[in-house]
């Protein structure tokens, strides 16, 4: 499962290497709900800090407010972690109860993950390209006879399914290529993205049985052209907003990903097929099928992150 991924996640560099187009209307519509109060799409700060560089004035001003509100609101958390681990050190100092070591782990643990998001709001972390599930990300697809770029939630929930659907499924940010068919047949073959990526990151159980985070990389240094499925979801009653989502392929593992313990890895497109990718026949999944299995092969390099 690609649970986490470094990505292209600013829209000029798709425009510069594959020369898309941008959904501007969609990205409007996600990023600035306007007078409804939905709650802000989570993407990552690249992605969003272009878009308060580049977007129309109303996108960036809601963006530009949301970045204090968020700031302030995480400025305030802190304070209370602190305070609360502080606390409880004071009451180790007289007595070791179960009540006061756990404040200080779970405080602890919460203000070091406050901090990051803290550093990446404010510009002091280069950990701003990167996604998890729920997050939104830039997806090329293609419409109207061109490659186009629109903003998807890392996570898909198909077009027939209710939104409890995403707490009872939260795995459906990978597509098993052996269901394809199966859970997936109603967007493969019909549905088809592509995200770019230059690293993914898995959960591996180590030697001790601990779980360690993995980082891959190609080996060559080039980008992934992650073959993915997507789906636009709409809510009849008009109470959600629209979502735009998607799930990342996911195959057999590379030898060098078997042999670190991981089970399975992103299917990584050819350039060549890129088009015959995002512009499927359904009537012909052989054709699809023999994409994926002329995948690239580069050697996955590895290092364990915290």
């Amino acid at each position: 499962m690609c649970y986490s991924a470094q990505i292209y996640a600013e829209f000029k560099r798709f425009q510069r290497e594959f020369g898309a187009v941008m959904d501007l209307e969609t990205y409007v519509a996600t990023f600035w709900p306007g007078e409804k109060k939905w709650p802000r799409a989570k993407a990552p700060r690249a992605m969003l800090r272009e878009l308060e560089e580049m977007g129309p004035p109303e996108l960036r001003e809601a963006l530009v407010a949301q970045d204090k509100a968020d700031i302030a609101a995480l400025e305030a958390e802190l304070f209370d972690l602190r305070r609360r681990v502080a606390d409880a050190q004071r009451s180790l100092q007289v007595k070791e109860t179960k009540k006061a070591l756990e404040d200080v782990r779970i405080g602890t643990s919460k203000g070091k993950a406050a901090r990051r998001r803290l550093d990446i709001l404010k510009g002091l972390s280069s950990d701003d390209d990167r996604i998890f599930p729920g997050m939104y990300a830039p997806v090329m697809v293609w419409e109207d006879g061109q490659r186009v770029v629109k903003p998807m939630r890392y996570q898909c929930r198909p077009a027939d399914k209710p939104p409890l659907y995403d707490r009872k499924f939260p795995g459906t940010y990978n597509a098993r290529r052996d269901n394809l068919e199966g859970f997936w047949r109603d967007l493969f073959g019909v549905s088809h993205g592509v995200m770019v990526a230059n690293r993914f990151y898995e959960n591996v159980e180590g030697p001790d049985g601990r779980n360690r985070v993995l980082e891959f990389s190609p080996r060559d240094g080039g980008p992934m052209l992650v073959a993915c499925l997507w789906a636009r979801w709409v809510d009849a009653k008009g109470e959600e907003p629209e979502l735009l989502s998607f799930a990342a392929i996911t195959d057999e593992p590379e030898p060098e990903v078997a042999a670190v313990g991981h089970d399975r890895t992103i299917i990584n497109l050819k350039p060549e097929h890129l088009d015959g990718w995002l512009d499927p026949d359904p009537g012909n999944l052989a054709a699809l099928y023999a994409i994926l299995d002329d995948k690239r092969h580069p050697y996955y390099e590895h290092r364990e992150v915290a």
